[in-house]
């Protein structure tokens, strides 16, 4: 069995799908209806409306940490960098993991993000 669907939850359409809307097809993703996203291979993104008053996303709390996507090259890490970065959303340094070049993002919840491009014979985790 694989994973076909992640289910999340913005506290506003409005202020979160312009992030996805530049990071999905970076990643591979296409819009197949509004705020539902396919890699064309059986795997969705969908994003729903929060609830008012509900609790926000933490960091260290129980629940999703984050959603690990794996590059094909430093390059590519790079360039999704410098895509959302010239988009206008605020993105961190790149990190050095041991050869791995990895960029940690999050979106206007908090929700994190990891891209990676892991180094030859590198684990994806530990």
């Amino acid at each position: 069995m694989k994973i076909n669907h992640i289910s999340l939850l913005v506290s506003s359409l409005e202020t979160s799908m312009p992030y996805y809307e530049c990071l999905l097809p970076q990643l591979g993703f296409v819009e197949s209806k509004p705020q539902v996203w396919t890699d064309g291979e059986g795997f969705f993104f969908q994003f729903l409306q929060a609830h008012p008053d509900t609790r926000p996303y933490e960091r260290y709390g129980a629940g999703m940490n984050h959603l690990g996507f794996g590059a094909t090259s430093a390059e590519q890490v790079m360039q999704i960098r410098h895509t959302m970065q010239t988009a206008g959303f605020e993105v961190p340094d790149l990190k050095n993991l041991g050869g791995s070049l990895a960029l940690f993002m999050k979106d206007a919840d908090g929700i994190r993000f990891e891209i990676t491009y892991y180094a030859p014979g590198a684990a994806v985790v530990d």
